[in-house]
C-alpha cells in the first residue's frame, strides 16, 4: 500500500469508526441519516488516508468533515485549549509525534492531560 491510499479494508474500517462513535458525529452529534441531510463520514486527521490509527479517524457528519477538513491541521502547534471532541484525537496524536507510542484509546484517555502537555512543552 502506498502512502496516502486508502486501505484495501477501508469499508470496514469506516464502519468501524462510526459504530465506535454510536453512528453520530463526533463533533456535533448529529446521527446518521443515510437518507437525510447528515451524511456520517470518516475523516482522515493528518490527510493521509493510508493512516488508519484510531486518533486519526474520527467520525464526523459531512458539514462537521467540511468544517474542519482545511482548518485542523495535525502538525500545526496549537496555542489554545482544543475542543472537547478533539482532545483525545489530539492526544492520541501527541503520543505518537513526541513519544513515538500508538496508544490505545483507553490508554490515552487514561493519560489524557499528560499527552496534551506535550505539545505545550514541545
Amino acid at each position: 500500500m502506498k502512502i496516502n491510499e486508502y486501505p484495501p479494508n477501508w469499508p470496514e474500517i469506516a464502519e468501524k469508526v462510526k459504530l465506535a462513535a454510536g453512528q453520530k458525529c463526533v463533533r456535533c452529534g448529529a446521527p446518521d441519516s443515510r437518507n437525510g441531510w447528515r451524511v456520517l463520514t470518516v475523516h482522515h486527521l493528518d490527510g493521509d488516508k493510508s493512516n488508519c490509527r484510531w486518533w486519526n479517524l474520527p467520525a464526523l457528519c459531512q458539514r462537521c468533515h467540511l468544517s474542519i477538513q482545511g482548518r485542523v491541521v495535525m502538525e500545526q502547534p496549537y496555542i489554545f485549549e482544543h475542543s472537547t471532541w478533539f482532545r483525545p484525537y489530539a492526544a492520541g496524536f501527541y503520543a505518537w509525534k513526541y513519544l513515538r507510542q500508538d496508544l490505545s484509546r483507553e490508554e490515552v484517555t487514561k493519560r489524557m492531560e499528560e499527552l496534551l502537555a506535550l505539545e505545550r512543552i514541545a
